[in-house]
């Protein structure tokens, strides 16, 4: 080993090359000032497959947006070889901002949040009315995610020809839901498609449901013939789906106008990551009422002034109880 002493200069040591090569390091990234803006339709196994104009490209993300990742619904920026042909490949450089983003957890002990969708504006809770029994606490639990990420719910209801849809909606009629019910033979005639379509219109539209309720069917429908996904049946034993759609993917309406985005089946919900505080936004006629509420109030407690607001005239009782059913489901696990 080489020693050094007081009378060491400079020319006596020698500099380690550089294993990385001579190139200092630099906190500057490129501008990618070229980048072709494009919308996230699905990934899988790290590639995305992104609309660029007209065309579809398949991308990897790029080394310099580290841990960031895009998710379906996203807008990003891509550069390299836009071409769309076969066994080509791009990268995406940079995610815009989103507006909206849906979350959800395995379950509700699960701290790592999966994000579902990014940008869009509607919830699509597709349920059916038998054959799976609905799940009052899965569309509870749906709703509250819709509401935490800012989207605007939609229950939509299948296989009414099995079962009166009444009871269901008298459940959440204090909520104000849109909604549409639909029946097997209208959905097999590409009827429910028109009428759930009138709701979708220039928006992104992403559906959720478990296995098994024909959301997945009711997609098909609605995008029409050349994009349609494989669908599966329920187990007569179990009550459940098999699960078939194993991605998102966003697919354009025919008219042009909207997408929807057409999510894997889901058994459970999870809701570790919501934010209580921003449940109530949900219900604005509730919102004055807060006002003199304790400090920290749950809006599910003995001093909440919600309960003078609504004594007083200011708001239906029945939407106290929504509220306050629905930040109760934040506490209890989907089976309880």
């Amino acid at each position: 080993m080489r020693r050094y002493g007081k009378h060491t200069d400079e020319d006596d040591i020698r500099a380690r090359p550089n294993p990385k090569g001579n190139r200092p390091r630099t906190s500057k990234r490129p501008k990618h000032e070229d980048a072709a803006e494009g919308f996230v339709l699905t990934v899988d196994r790290g590639r995305l497959t992104c609309l660029v104009e007209d065309r579809t490209i398949v991308a990897m993300k790029a080394r310099e947006l580290g841990r960031k990742a895009a998710v379906v619904g996203d807008r990003v920026w891509l550069v390299g070889d836009l071409s769309g042909r076969k066994d080509t490949l791009a990268r995406i450089v940079r995610i815009e901002e989103r507006k909206s983003v849906l979350r959800r957890t395995a379950d509700d002990d699960d701290p790592y949040e999966r994000v579902v969708v990014a940008n869009a504006d509607q919830l699509a809770i597709v349920t059916a009315l038998a054959d799976p029994e609905p799940r009052p606490r899965m569309i509870d639990r749906c709703l509250v995610a819709a509401y935490d990420a800012g989207l605007e719910p939609l229950l939509v209801l299948t296989k009414s020809d099995l079962t009166s849809p009444d009871k269901i909606l008298e459940v959440y009629a204090s909520f104000g839901l849109a909604y549409v019910v639909t029946n097997r033979e209208e959905l097999a005639a590409g009827e429910a498609a028109e009428r759930v379509r009138e709701r979708l219109a220039g928006r992104i539209t992403a559906f959720v449901g478990h296995s098994g309720v024909g959301k997945t069917t009711l997609v098909n429908s609605l995008v029409g013939a050349g994009r349609q996904r494989a669908t599966g049946h329920v187990n007569a034993v179990t009550g459940r789906g098999r699960h078939t759609t194993t991605s998102a993917l966003a697919l354009p309406l025919p008219s042009g106008d909207g997408w929807v985005i057409d999510t894997p089946g889901v058994r459970s919900f999870g809701l570790h990551h919501v934010d209580p505080s921003r449940v109530i936004l949900a219900f604005p006629d509730l919102v004055p009422g807060t006002e003199d509420c304790p400090r920290a109030c749950s809006h599910d407690e003995q001093d909440c002034a919600l309960d003078a607001w609504v004594e007083e005239g200011h708001a239906d009782p029945a939407r106290l109880d929504s509220l306050r059913r629905l930040l109760r489901t934040r506490e209890r696990r989907e089976g309880d």
